[in-house]
Order: C-alpha cells, then sequence, then structure tokens
C-alpha cells in the first residue's frame, strides 16, 4: 500500500465505502447512540464527521458551511435530527463529556 499521503485510487475507493457504511450505520442502524455517548467512548461523534467533511471540502476549495456539511451527513437537518433522535444527556453524560473533550482537545 502506498503511503497516507498519496493514497492510491483503490484506496480512496475502499476508504470512501467504508466512510459510507459508517455514515450509514450511525445515521440509520443505531439512531439509539447519542452523540454524547460517541464522544465519551470514541472522542468523536456524528458532528465530528460532519466537520471533517466540511474541513474536506473546504481545504479542496468548496465552499461549505457548517450547517450545510451536518445537513450533508445526518441526511436532514441539525433540528430534525434532534426532534426525531436526540434525547436529554444525564448528569453523568455531561460529567464524561467534560473529561472525554479535555482529552480531545486540538487533536482534530
Amino acid at each position: 500500500m502506498s503511503s497516507p499521503q498519496e493514497p492510491t485510487q483503490q484506496e480512496i475507493e475502499l476508504q470512501a465505502a467504508a466512510f459510507r457504511r459508517l455514515q450509514h450505520h450511525l445515521m440509520r442502524d443505531r439512531t439509539d447512540v447519542q452523540n454524547i455517548d460517541l464522544m465519551n467512548l470514541a472522542g468523536f461523534c456524528r458532528n465530528c464527521l460532519s466537520r471533517w467533511y466540511q474541513e474536506a471540502a473546504n481545504a479542496r476549495g468548496i465552499e461549505m458551511g457548517k450547517e450545510e456539511a451536518r445537513e450533508i451527513f445526518y441526511g436532514m437537518s441539525m433540528d430534525a435530527w434532534k426532534a426525531n433522535y436526540q434525547t436529554d444527556a444525564s448528569a453523568t453524560q455531561q460529567a464524561d463529556f467534560k473529561e472525554s473533550f479535555a482529552k480531545n482537545v486540538g487533536k482534530g
């Protein structure tokens, strides 16, 4: 395989397929998993993925804002996602988030 800086076309296609599978899993199969739980366990969530998508677009000269990237990733507006799937975070989840967030500050 080539270096991470120069992926082959096949690597790009495989990475894109894996990303689409992850997106589908998080957006269709596991809507029960809250973003705060993803952050607390993995250090990233759906919003991070949509931000990384936005940053990749911007780096390639494609103008895209946060809300547009979220709508592309979520397949709906953030307001619609929250209304359909988001629940209130418990005090424990919020405390765990503060700890997780502190570990991830500046890591992308």
